[in-house]
């Protein structure tokens, strides 16, 4: 009986210390799940008339998600103006970059829709977009405003910045003023089929 008792703790103490080498061995390894992440939305913020839609770091579309110190890394949203009169951006600003390069088109015309770093979603937005604004380019020939596109990008990035985390990020536009959202690295707009890296491998 008390040699039946030892064998049944022995079992219980190799059954835990398998658990610990496991869990020690998937510790700090960038793996294949690590990489695959669900898909996430963008975020929501609305600033005067002005609404921003979807806002997100472009994904890299690489198995290596993250976008490392120092590197540039580009944003994509849609900015809608549902008000009478023309806003423009004025600048773009987070504390996790040095600066922000905004390139394209600034002015967001009334009644029409700024398409940032998707060139896909500006075919769609301008469908939607059909309506003639009351002032601007639009209202000036009596047709519908194209829907403008730009590009945003941040510039020499602090630290990491991985899928899954939070970015600030600020916008500034001339009569709508300022608002900041925390910003999500968006999901990849491909499949990726990404194999776990030699490294990992051979830990295991």
């Amino acid at each position: 009986m008390r040699l039946q008792k030892r064998r049944v703790l022995t079992s219980s103490v190799l059954g835990i210390g398998a658990a610990l080498v496991l869990a020690g061995c998937g510790a700090g390894q960038i793996t294949q799940t690590d990489t695959m992440l669900p898909a996430v939305n963008g975020a929501l913020a609305t600033a005067g008339k002005l609404s921003l839609r979807n806002v997100g770091i472009t994904n890299r579309n690489d198995c290596e998600q993250a976008y490392t110190a120092g590197s540039n890394a580009p944003l994509s949203l849609t900015i809608a103006n549902a008000g009478g009169a023309d806003d423009e951006l004025v600048s773009v600003s987070s504390p996790s970059a040095s600066g922000a390069n905004i390139a394209g088109q600034k002015t967001i015309v009334a009644g029409s829709t700024l398409v940032v770093g998707n060139a896909d979603a500006a075919e769609s937005a301008g469908t939607a977009s059909s309506a003639a604004p009351t002032s601007g380019a639009g209202a000036a020939t009596g047709t519908p405003a194209k829907v403008g596109q730009a590009t945003i990008e941040l510039q020499g990035l602090k630290s990491v910045i991985w899928p899954g985390q939070l970015t600030a990020v600020t916008f500034v536009f001339r009569d709508a003023g300022s608002v900041t959202l925390q910003v999500p690295v968006a999901a990849p707009t491909k499949t990726l089929s990404c194999q776990p890296s030699q490294q990992a491998e051979a830990g295991h």
